[in-house]
C-alpha cells in the first residue's frame, strides 16, 4: 500500500478507511474508532482541512513515484475521463455549480472532477472544476499542465468521444500529444460509414485503419455486437 508518511496521519488514515468502507469523512472516523481503535477528533479533521487542498501537487508526485517504482509507469500512456460529485445543498458557490450531473441531481450543486490513470488503472493525477464546467474543455488543460509539470516527452491520451472535438483534436496535433478516442458512429459520414462497410471483414478479430481528417479510425468486427446491435434496430423497428 501507498503510504503518504509526510503527510497528516488522519489523511493516511482517512485514505485508508476508504478501502475498508467508502463513507463520510466523519463516518469515516467513527469506523477508525470502531474496528481498528485508531482515534481522531472533529476537531482535529476541522483543523487540517483546509490546508489538505495546497498538498495536491506533494501527493501527486508521491503516487507518480509509486507507479513508476511498482507498475512502470513511464508516461507513455494515460487514461482520462471525468466524473461528477453533488453535494447535499441547493446553495451554489465559487466551486459548486449546477450543471450537467451524471448523478440524476441536476436540481444540487456539484463540481466536476478530473483523474488520470495509468493503463493499470493506478490514479496519478487529478484536477477539480467548477460543476458548471463542460467536460470537453478540460481535457486540453489538464494534459499540458501534466505534460509540463513531469518533462514528458512521449505520451498518449486515453479517453471517450465525448472529450475530443475538432477544436481538441487540433490542440492535441499541435501540442504533439497522441490520442486514442472511442469514435461515434452517429458523427461520421455516410461515405465513410460505407467505405468502412465495403472494407472490413466479417470475421471476429479482424481490423482495418483507415485516414480520416481527425486522424486514423481503426474498425474491428464483433459478432456478438452485431447480433447485439441487429436484435435492437429490430426490436425498435418493431416497435416503431
Amino acid at each position: 500500500m501507498l503510504k503518504l508518511d509526510t503527510l497528516p496521519a488522519l489523511l493516511n488514515d482517512l485514505v485508508a478507511i476508504r478501502i475498508f468502507e467508502p463513507a463520510s469523512k466523519l463516518r469515516s472516523l467513527e469506523l477508525m474508532e470502531q474496528f481498528f481503535g485508531i482515534s481522531h477528533s472533529r476537531k482535529t479533521y476541522y483543523k487540517i482541512a483546509p490546508d489538505c487542498v495546497g498538498l495536491k501537487k506533494t501527493v501527486e508526485q508521491k503516487v507518480v513515484c509509486f507507479a513508476g517504482l511498482h507498475y512502470s509507469f513511464n508516461f507513455d500512456i494515460l487514461f482520462y475521463d471525468v466524473t461528477t460529485l453533488y453535494f447535499e445543498t441547493f446553495e451554489e458557490d465559487g466551486l459548486r455549480k449546477n450543471g450537467f450531473s451524471k448523478d440524476n441531481k441536476s436540481q444540487q450543486p456539484q463540481i466536476l472532477i478530473a483523474l488520470m490513470v495509468s493503463k493499470e488503472g493506478f490514479p496519478v493525477a487529478y484536477e477539480v472544476f467548477s460543476g458548471n464546467t463542460f467536460e470537453g474543455n478540460t481535457i486540453i488543460p489538464v494534459i499540458k499542465d501534466f505534460i509540463q509539470r513531469n518533462r514528458v516527452k512521449e505520451f498518449t491520451v486515453v479517453a471517450d468521444a465525448a472529450m475530443i472535438s475538432s477544436e481538441n483534436i487540433q490542440q492535441l496535433t499541435q501540442n504533439n500529444i497522441n490520442y486514442i478516442v472511442g469514435a461515434r458512429l452517429g458523427n461520421i459520414p455516410v461515405v465513410l460509414l460505407e467505405t468502412i462497410d465495403k472494407s472490413i471483414s466479417r470475421e471476429d478479430g479482424k481490423s482495418i485503419r483507415i485516414k480520416t481528417d481527425n486522424g486514423y479510425l481503426i474498425c474491428s468486427y464483433s459478432s456478438v455486437r452485431y447480433r447485439k446491435d441487429r436484435y435492437e434496430m429490430e426490436k425498435l423497428l418493431r416497435c416503431g
